[in-house]
């Protein structure tokens, strides 16, 4: 009844999709919506730009997969205040706004892919190289790179808050607030019989209540340690059936449910989930727990905490560390010419400058120094062609304090020296 006279109210799917052609046409900027697992249902495109995510998909099939890419991108905008923009594997922009629903719908607004960074400035050239063997591929991935259009970040930080208005519209459209969304209608939590498990259990020969299921939550702690999220749902069940029928006071129930939201932070931690995204997690669930007020908005709230832990154990590993570097790669294109340090780009994504050499390393091939000196020899071949601006300016402009290692780091990268290279009027590769 519910979803039948939201439909008719004209504020159901059908709406959305025209939503986001409006603002897929007004931008220019391909934009499509996603359900809740990041698959998406209605694509809006422009300038050609799904193309290019055809292609980008068959060259990067062993990479990642797309939905995980824009499920992720719409779980960090759930714990950032509902926008996010992030980067996928092949290094493009997009931005996302969840939408929720209700009983009709529940997913994301998702706009891009554009690019912030300058293409010859671009890492992608390596990391097609790297992952994409077939020539013919790699050149047809290569023209497709001409489809995607070039964004200003404050450009993009716009047109990210315009989809949040747009996401915060859909959602206001109804009282939306903790019915059980379409994602949720074949959870095992919503088809919860606490009642035939507590009978399985059988009366304590002595009469006496039941004692708390500890083992239950052991084994509950070992599925959400390895991403196990039907095996965690099922135990996770049997825990909740316990606590629903064994307590009267629903507040009661709340305050133990929250316990159990501990307990599957802890696991996730234990199985390689990180503090800080745990911890923001949490904070954005529990402020939501006094909106809850029976055992079925209870039992929802549970399992999109469940999903959404495993997610950060399994599904988003991969996908988060291509956000990180390609965010790190697009702060050190933007600075390049100031005394940029490994330090200084680590704390802008939030890593230890050890752990992120590391790992930047691992996903481009390249030491962070070495990324660095390139982008700032790069640059300096734009400006060595323009015989007005003498060589000690050049080397103050694209970061180098010294001339002489200016040179020094120009020559080992190019095979020559920046005066020798003026002289041949760049012609030299």
């Amino acid at each position: 009844m519910e979803a039948k006279k939201f439909a008719e109210g004209g504020t159901g799917l059908e709406k959305i999709c025209q939503w986001i052609d409006y603002y897929s046409k007004a931008t220019g900027i391909a934009s499509f919506v996603i359900d809740y697992s990041g698959s998406i249902v209605h694509h809006a495109p422009a300038k050609n730009c799904s193309l290019f995510c055809q292609a980008g998909r068959e060259g990067f099939a062993n990479l990642c997969r797309c939905e995980n890419v824009h499920a992720y991108g719409s779980f960090q905008a759930e714990r950032f205040g509902g926008r996010y923009i992030y980067f996928c594997p092949m290094g493009l922009t997009h931005w996302v706004a969840p939408i929720d629903l209700g009983e009709l719908f529940k997913g994301a607004f998702v706009a891009g892919p554009v690019m912030m960074i300058e293409p010859e400035a671009f890492l992608i050239d390596e990391i097609i190289e790297q992952r994409i063997q077939d020539h013919q591929q790699r050149r047809r991935f290569k023209a497709f790179m001409d489809m995607v259009p070039v964004i200003k970040p404050d450009v993009v930080t716009s047109l990210s808050e315009l989809l949040f208005l747009l996401a915060s519209h859909a959602n206001s459209e109804r009282d939306h607030y903790w019915r059980p969304p379409a994602a949720y209608q074949d959870s095992p939590l919503l088809d919860l019989d606490p009642a035939a498990y507590l009978s399985q259990m059988g009366p304590k020969p002595d009469g006496l209540a039941h004692d708390y299921p500890i083992d239950k939550e052991n084994e509950l702690i070992s599925y959400v340690a390895i991403g196990d999220k039907t095996g965690a749902q099922r135990v996770l069940n049997e825990i909740l059936g316990f606590i629903f029928f064994s307590q009267n006071d629903f507040e009661l129930i709340k305050y133990r449910t929250v316990e159990l939201v501990v307990l599957l932070s802890r696991a996730a931690m234990e199985g390689g989930a990180e503090q800080e995204e745990i911890f923001g997690l949490n904070n954005h669930y529990l402020k939501q727990v006094s909106h809850l007020h029976n055992l079925d908005e209870l039992s929802v709230w549970l399992s999109k905490i469940l999903a959404r832990v495993t997610d950060c154990v399994f599904n988003f590993k991969n996908v988060k560390n291509k956000d990180i570097i390609y965010k790190a790669i697009e702060y050190t294109n933007t600075y390049y010419m100031e005394k940029l340090t490994l330090e200084d780009v680590a704390g802008q994504v939030h890593l230890s400058p050890s752990y992120f050499s590391r790992l930047f390393k691992e996903e481009t091939g390249y030491n962070f120094s070495t990324y660095l000196n390139t982008v700032r020899i790069e640059k300096s071949k734009k400006l060595l062609v323009n015989c007005d601006i003498p060589l000690v300016d050049v080397s103050n402009l694209v970061g180098f304090d010294e001339q002489s290692y200016f040179t020094r780091v120009f020559k080992k990268l190019t095979g020559t020296t920046p005066g020798k290279y003026r002289e041949a009027r760049g012609q030299i590769k």
